[in-house]
C-alpha cells in the first residue's frame, strides 16, 4: 500500500457563486464538503487510479468525525487517523464561476500536544513497515515540531521505504536536509527554499540541499524535474479553465503512483502532468476528470534537457 501523512488535516468546503465581489452579499449556487488537506486529497487521487492508500495524520473534535465518516466513502482508501484533543481545521474555497479563480481560507488546525505527537510517530513507523512509499504533505499544526518532516523523512528511509516531501517554508528547508527521494514545491516555495526565482538554477541548487529528485511545479509551464537520471519538462498542450486548488496534490499523486511502479521518469512526470491539468476541470481538490487525463496524457509533451544532475 501507498502511505499518505497529512498532519494537518482539513474538511475541505468549496463555494461555488456567479460573481466574487469584495464587500457584497453573495447567493451560494453549489457547495461541497469533502475530506482536505494535502495529503487527503493525494491518496484519492491515487484511489482512483486504482492504488491501496492508507491515510494518517491528525484527527479530532467534531470536524474530524465528519472527515472520518466522508473517508468511509471513499473505495481504496483506508483511514489510519490519529485522535487528538482539538478540532480539526477547515479549508474555505470560493470559486467565481464568472472567471473561473479561487479564493482560498485556510484555518490554522488544533495544536498538537507532545504526547499527541509521540502517539503519531509510534504509529507512523507501524504503518512504515507495510508501505511501499509514503509521501509527507501539507503545512504543520501548531504544536508539531518544525523539524518534524525531517524525522518522518529519516524513519522512512531506515524503513528502506521511498518518500516524497511536499510542504513549504522552514519545515521544508529542515526536510529537504534529510534527503528525501523526491520534493515537489511550486515555484514559489522553490525560490523561498533557495533563494532563486530561476527554476533551473533553483532546482539544482535544491538537490545541493540534500533533495535526491526535485520536481517543480510552474503552474502553466508544467514540471520541472531534475534528478541524477537527467533533467526533464513535462508541458501540458493547453491551459485548462478551472478551479486550480488541489492541482498540485494531483501532480504528487502522479509522481507517486509512478514511483511506487518504478516507472521512468519521463513516465511519471507525463502522468503527473495530466493528473495536474484534468483535476483543473474536477469540481473540488483531490479529483480529476479521467477522460481528460487519458486525453492529455497522450499529449503531454516530456523533453529531455542536456545539463548534469
Amino acid at each position: 500500500m501507498i502511505l499518505t501523512v497529512t498532519l494537518n488535516t482539513a474538511l475541505d468546503i468549496t463555494y461555488r457563486v456567479p460573481a466574487l465581489r469584495p464587500h457584497a452579499s453573495h447567493r451560494v449556487s453549489e457547495v461541497t464538503e469533502r475530506p482536505g488537506g494535502k495529503g487527503l486529497n493525494v491518496a484519492r487521487v491515487l484511489a482512483a487510479l486504482g492504488h491501496e492508500v492508507t491515510v494518517t495524520g491528525f484527527t479530532g473534535g467534531a470536524t474530524g468525525r465528519v472527515v472520518q465518516d466522508r473517508l468511509t466513502d471513499t473505495p481504496g482508501v483506508v483511514d489510519a487517523l490519529v485522535p487528538v484533543s482539538g478540532p480539526t481545521r477547515r479549508t474555505i474555497a470560493v470559486v467565481d464561476e464568472h472567471t473561473g479563480d479561487t479564493t482560498q481560507l485556510n484555518e490554522p488546525g488544533p495544536t498538537i500536544s507532545a504526547a499527541e505527537w509521540s502517539a503519531f510517530q509510534e504509529a507512523y513507523v507501524d504503518l512504515l513497515a507495510s508501505a511501499s512509499a509514503v509521501a509527507l504533505c501539507g503545512s504543520l499544526p501548531p504544536g508539531v515540531p518544525v523539524g518534524a518532516y525531517a524525522g518522518l523523512v529519516r524513519a522512512a528511509k531506515a524503513a528502506d521505504v521511498p518518500v516524497l516531501l511536499d510542504t513549504s517554508g522552514e519545515a521544508l528547508r529542515r526536510g529537504v536536509a534529510a534527503r528525501p527521494d523526491i520534493i515537489k514545491p511550486n515555484a514559489e516555495e522553490l525560490a523561498e527554499l533557495t533563494g532563486s526565482h530561476e527554476p533551473s538554477r533553483a532546482t539544482q541548487d535544491a538537490r545541493r540541499r540534500g533533495a535526491r529528485a526535485v520536481v517543480a511545479s510552474l503552474g502553466e509551464a508544467g514540471l520541472l524535474a531534475l534528478a541524477p537520471e537527467g533533467r526533464w519538462r513535462a508541458t501540458p498542450p493547453a491551459r485548462l479553465r478551472g478551479n486550480p486548488t488541489g492541482a498540485g496534490d494531483a501532480a504528487v499523486a502522479g509522481l507517486l503512483s509512478g514511483l511506487a511502479e518504478r516507472l521512468p521518469w519521463p513516465d511519471r512526470l507525463a502522468r503527473a502532468a495530466a493528473l495536474s491539468a484534468a483535476s483543473v476541470v474536477a469540481p473540488v481538490a483531490g479529483e480529476f476528470d479521467r477522460v481528460a487525463y487519458e486525453e492529455l496524457l497522450k499529449r503531454v509533451a516530456v523533453t529531455a534537457e542536456v545539463t548534469a544532475a
